[in-house]
């Protein structure tokens, strides 16, 4: 393996998607507002929170009709509330119930002011590769030749990793993938509907889960990696139903380490209720399974949830030297580590794929195997990959290696950037 140099990589002043990564240019702040009504063509149930500031963006989406009310609260906020209240509350899991509403804002406005904060939340919507609101990547896939390296090299040796599970939960796993990188030999899971093979479109998104599960094998070979598909078609799903998949992946996949390249700006400046309950009554329980979560492509110091949790370890992108935080990443205390998360290069299915960035809308390419791909969803599972590979090194749980590794990375840090974390470098 060897150091990204400036032969092989452009600087971060030189890189053709530097200005278009900046969060307050006008071609992201109008790509990212392309994005929303994508999403919202494709989901009726759906609704976009306030903008953050006059002629900012939108801070989240969310489910119409509906709140989600913690069930201690369920018959006081029916009482306190009931201007608002249409239908009877459901179940959605253990602490949490859903609640029927005229008007979403408008019902939490009466909530907050009747019964207090943490009582209710939208539900919100959770994208992958999370941008601005959760929905805009930092970059669209580039095809790279099938003669090209990966980025990072891969790592050969197959006892980095070995006995320790990862679960990956995204858009699936493209078999065929698998079956053409001998790195993804082994990786298995839920089929990613959005990649049909060679000639076939690409689904906006396609192709997400299987580069994050070469990105976990690429720094650690030896690694049993599980890819879940927790996202509909555009990548977005409500917090509920990646709640759902975060609980049955627990109860039935017992992983180490869960890679989770998704998240959200929140309505409660606190985070998302149903995540506290998650993690209350589910994710406390499992000792050692270690949550790492993408901080966000935002290019803002704002939590981004879940990965501002304490319970999570939260990862940004440095750029494509390696050196300096990359433009799209968040950042702030509740970040934990940067690893490297832009010009990433690993396995992508075969396929034809449409643009729908500004300025490149239209454009197609075709896909052979490899992708070039920038954002803080794949800085995400190279820690989640170099915590695995501690864990078969050291025999520590994924909550131990963790710990033990943001120590490592705080002694590494960069001034001006934060903990950093860098694969092996030969």
């Amino acid at each position: 393996m060897t150091d990204p140099t400036p032969e092989q990589h452009p600087t971060a002043g030189q890189h053709p998607a530097a200005e278009h990564q900046r969060p307050d240019s006008p071609r992201h702040l109008s790509r990212q507002q392309q994005q929303i009504k994508l999403i919202l063509d494709a989901d009726p149930s759906m609704a976009a929170g306030p903008k953050d500031g006059d002629g900012g963006v939108t801070e989240y989406l969310y489910r119409k009709g509906s709140v989600l009310v913690r069930s201690q609260y369920v018959d006081q906020v029916r009482r306190l509330a009931s201007t608002e209240v249409t239908g009877e509350t459901a179940g959605v899991m253990r602490g949490i119930e859903r609640m029927g509403v005229r008007d979403t804002m408008a019902a939490m406005r009466v909530i907050i002011n009747a019964c207090g904060p943490g009582v209710a939340s939208p539900d919100h919507a959770v994208s992958i590769t999370p941008g601005d609101c959760g929905c805009c990547p930092a970059t669209e896939p580039e095809p790279v030749a099938a003669n090209r390296l990966t980025r990072p090299a891969l790592e050969t040796d197959p006892a980095i990793g070995a006995g320790v599970r990862v679960v990956v939960i995204d858009t699936g796993l493209d078999p065929r993938s698998v079956d053409k990188h001998p790195w993804l030999t082994g990786v298995t899971g839920d089929d990613d509907p959005g990649a049909t093979g060679p000639g076939s479109p690409l689904e906006t998104y396609a192709g997400h889960g299987t580069f994050i599960a070469g990105v976990v094998r690429s720094v650690a070979p030896g690694a049993e990696v599980i890819v879940r598909r927790g996202f509909r078609p555009k990548g977005v799903v409500y917090e509920t139903d990646l709640i759902k998949t975060l609980i049955e992946v627990l109860q039935n996949d017992h992983p180490d380490v869960i890679s989770l390249s998704a998240g959200t700006w929140a309505y409660d400046p606190t985070g998302l209720i149903s995540f506290d309950a998650f993690y209350e009554t589910y994710l406390s329980a499992h000792k050692g399974v270690v949550l790492v979560a993408a901080a966000g492509n935002n290019g803002d110091r704002k939590p981004f949830w879940p990965a501002a949790y304490p319970w999570a370890v939260s990862v940004g992108a440095l750029d494509v030297n390696w050196g300096q935080r990359a433009l799209f990443s968040d950042f702030g205390g509740w970040v934990d580590v940067y690893a490297p998360g832009e010009d990433i290069i690993n396995a992508f299915p075969e396929g034809i794929y449409t643009y729908e960035e500004e300025d490149n809308t239209g454009r197609q390419a075709t896909f052979t195997g490899l992708a070039r791909w920038s954002g803080t969803s794949f800085s995400t599972p190279m820690v989640a990959g170099l915590i695995a590979a501690r864990m078969a090194r050291t025999g520590e749980n994924g909550l131990t290696a963790a710990a033990a590794l943001l120590t490592q990375a705080r002694a590494a840090h960069q001034p001006g950037v934060g903990p950093i974390l860098l694969p092996p470098v030969a």
